[in-house]
């Protein structure tokens, strides 16, 4: 069973592409930062550590981590973002390599998808039989981040300013899939596309 690796610049639409790889494939999808989320929940491995690290000020009323909390104390503090990454990313590439395995042995879908924003730093072309590049031109980019999330121009400029480069997600990615058209048909067609001729059907 093979692994596919989805990654991308923000907002990208990459969530509408594991949603059709989904829907229409059956496939697992694996969001890495949804594992974080799950993993910071009181009881799973990362949260005594979090809570440890960073106190009882990140913590909500119902004893839950506030990521919104946790964000403003690391963001601002470089040390403390590298903290927090080491607590985080180990126990959710553990937690990944688990599930795939587990596919893997069941076989009850066809393939993995796996989507993560730090997909190539955190080296997991290890376990991806192949990794996709979902592009948009940047223009378009900055304009949908505005409509579906209320960005603005600053906020926007601060976050590409900390993303991969184009020329590095196309150097480490076997395909690419233009997500810049108003019609989703001509994405679906490209993932339709890349999925027979990658071997992945």
């Amino acid at each position: 069973m093979k692994v596919l690796g989805i990654t991308g610049q923000v907002g990208a639409g990459k969530s509408t592409v594991l949603d059709y790889l989904g829907k229409r494939y059956g496939a697992r999808v694996i969001q890495a930062d949804a594992v974080g989320h799950l993993l910071m929940e009181p009881g799973m491995p990362c949260y005594e550590q979090i809570t440890h690290a960073f106190g009882q000020d990140v913590l909500d009323v119902c004893g839950k981590i506030d990521r919104r909390k946790l964000g403003e104390t690391v963001f601002s503090d470089r040390k403390c973002l590298e903290r927090l990454n080491r607590i985080i990313h180990p126990s959710v590439k553990t937690w990944i390599l688990d599930e795939i395995r587990t596919e893997q042995e069941k076989k009850r879908v066809p393939f993995v998808v796996l989507e993560a924003a730090l997909l190539i730093e955190e080296h997991y072309d290890a376990v991806c039989d192949q990794i996709w590049y979902i592009f948009v031109k940047d223009d378009i980019r900055r304009q949908r981040l505005k409509q579906s999330r209320g960005y603005t121009d600053r906020k926007i400029d601060a976050i590409l300013k900390n993303q991969q480069k184009d020329a590095v997600f196309r150097k480490y990615c076997q395909f690419v899939v233009d997500n810049s058209s108003d019609f989703v048909e001509n994405t679906f067609e490209q993932i339709d596309r890349g999925l027979v001729e990658n071997g992945f059907l």
